[in-house]
């Protein structure tokens, strides 16, 4: 499935979000691709990210890496950088952006 998020981060502090994306740890990403991410592109426009994720389910993902020490300390780092954390309901129900259009 693919999952397309908008989150905001803070403006004074684009920098440091570009700079810990340069930076994410190994054991992150071995953990994001174990829980059944296939991709994640995260695009900036101003203070606004979009984020596509490929998987394969997306609530079991959360579900999954929300116990992982190595997530919570990052996003206890993104908390930090992020007006707008997630636009996900808890349960991943309403996972991400409705599709409006797509090219068939």
């Amino acid at each position: 499935m693919r999952v397309a998020l908008h989150t905001k981060v803070r403006t004074d502090r684009i920098d440091a979000y570009e700079a810990a994306h340069r930076e994410v740890p190994t054991h992150l990403t071995d953990a994001i691709r174990a829980a059944g991410a296939t991709s994640w592109t995260i695009w900036r426009s101003g203070p606004d990210l979009f984020h596509l994720l490929e998987c394969e389910d997306y609530a079991r993902l959360l579900a999954e890496l929300e116990k992982l020490p190595i997530n919570i300390a990052w996003q206890a780092r993104m908390a930090q950088l992020l007006d707008v954390v997630h636009d996900y309901s808890a349960e991943g129900s309403e996972a991400g952006l409705p599709v409006v259009w797509e090219l068939p």
